[in-house]
């Protein structure tokens, strides 16, 4: 049998309460059951050693002292319950009886333990019974019979038991209807998630989830839901940035390559002319691929790289291995590289996104910086965070410009620098490598003197 969501627990919960309330029943019963049958024992036991009292032993008879009495306050009292007498010797033959049993007695159970409270028959009816012993001299000489029709006590329980066993599948009825419209209530915003969620496709992946207002189970579904749907969303928008990127950067190059072979493919040309154009087409075809690396890597930095975040080591490690890639470079180009360590205690980082972001850094600053210029990288700390500046005195940055330099493909006066090979990428990922490393990137420039780029990494 299938079920909704919402059927089983009510179900679930109905079994879970039938099992409470059969407890409880079956409890409420045996207590009643338990009270009636003690009241009932109290009153025989009474009677019972009040007859002791009214007996005379003549020889081996066993006779009640006043038997008179006992008819005539039979006649005079109206019983509801009456209880009966009767005694016996040790061989359990009747030596005499209440009037009220008439031509009835009662039977001597032997297999009873003498004083207990037993159930037994007479005349075909319920009957409660105790036996005691009556002695004189010490010696037992027989017993006292003493017995109350169980009728009336019957009824009351045989009620009960018909009341609750009624009772308890009306109470399961109402339990589970109860329980169902609970629990259509509490799965509400199970259902508006459901039909949020099939609302959202990829052109509407900004929408959201809409949180319950009590911060339970269900609030941290629909707080993780949404989480899951951001996650989507960037991943989408990634995934739209690249595939614009790379068509937008990719299509110059191509038509570049394109128009070179056309050209070189009209006419039979010297073998000179055939090297440069291949040449050129090789350059360019390397140029691209740079280029898509670095869009990739811009593309997966914030997701796919998140578990190196757990490899770090010292801040001072992190930039000599970037110098020491870059240092024929530096060499080449006679820059004067400075280095100054004032941090009080040695700072880790994240490897992988700190070479990131320092590779471009320097790499940018050698690019802009004129031979026999100096480029400085300086570090100190203080109670909450390490500061590491780095600066050159190259051509510098418009200052219209400073605040586009973090975008990709961006680049300030492209066409006053043709002879610097680049595609705008590289300090993009520096931006991302610094968020992160949860670092603060800011830049300062003046157009023909220099930039200097600050990195502000917490400690925390």
């Amino acid at each position: 049998m299938k079920l909704s969501f919402k059927n089983r627990i009510a179900f679930q919960y109905l079994i879970a309460t039938a099992i409470v309330v059969t407890v409880v029943f079956i409890t409420v019963f045996l207590l009643v059951e338990n009270i009636v049958y003690e009241n009932i024992d109290h009153d025989l036991l009474y009677e019972a050693n009040k007859h002791t009292t009214e007996i005379t032993f003549v020889g081996d008879s066993i006779k009640f002292t006043n038997k008179a009495e006992l008819e005539e306050r039979e006649h005079r009292e109206p019983e509801v319950n009456p209880i009966f007498i009767q005694i016996v010797n040790n061989a359990g033959i009747l030596m005499d009886k209440s009037p009220n049993l008439k031509q009835q007695s009662l039977i001597f159970d032997s297999t009873h333990k003498i004083g207990t409270h037993f159930n037994a028959h007479l005349n075909g009816k319920l009957i409660r019974q105790v036996q005691i012993s009556l002695k004189q001299n010490s010696k037992t000489k027989g017993y006292v019979l003493a017995a109350i029709s169980m009728k009336a006590s019957s009824m009351i329980l045989n009620r009960l038991a018909k009341v609750l066993l009624i009772s308890f599948p009306i109470i399961l009825i109402g339990l589970f209807f109860i329980s169902q419209f609970l629990a259509g209530k509490n799965i509400m915003p199970i259902r508006n998630i459901i039909e949020t969620t099939k609302k959202i496709s990829g052109s509407s992946l900004d929408k959201r989830v809409e949180t319950p207002q009590s911060k339970d189970e269900l609030y941290e579904l629909s707080v993780s839901i949404n989480s899951l749907l951001k996650r989507i969303q960037d991943a989408f928008d990634r995934e739209q940035q690249f595939t614009s990127d790379a068509s937008h950067e990719l299509r110059t190059p191509i038509s570049s390559i394109r128009g070179n072979l056309e050209v070189l493919i009209r006419k039979k040309r010297k073998p000179e002319e055939y090297n440069e154009s291949i040449s050129y087409c090789l350059n360019e075809l390397d140029t691209m691929s740079d280029t898509i690396d670095q869009l990739l890597l811009l593309a997966r930095l914030e997701s796919q790289y998140s578990s190196k975040l757990t490899d770090k080591q010292p801040i001072v490690s992190v930039i000599n291995e970037v110098y020491q890639k870059y240092t024929h470079l530096i060499e080449s180009k006679k820059l004067n590289f400075i280095t100054d360590n004032y941090c009080s205690n040695p700072f880790y980082v994240a490897s992988f996104h700190a070479n990131l972001l320092f590779e471009n850094l320097l790499s940018n600053a050698i690019k802009y910086t004129n031979e026999n210029g100096e480029i400085s990288i300086k570090m100190r700390d203080n109670a909450a965070s390490v500061i590491v500046e780095v600066t050159d005195n190259g051509i510098g940055i418009d200052e219209k410009d400073v605040d586009k330099i973090f975008t990709p493909f961006y680049r300030s006066n492209p066409l006053q620098h043709k002879h610097i090979i680049g595609n705008g990428l590289g300090l993009s990922i520096a931006q991302k490598a610094a968020d992160a490393l949860n670092a603060e990137i800011s830049v300062s420039s003046k157009l023909n003197e220099g930039t200097s780029f600050l990195i502000i990494l917490s400690k925390s």
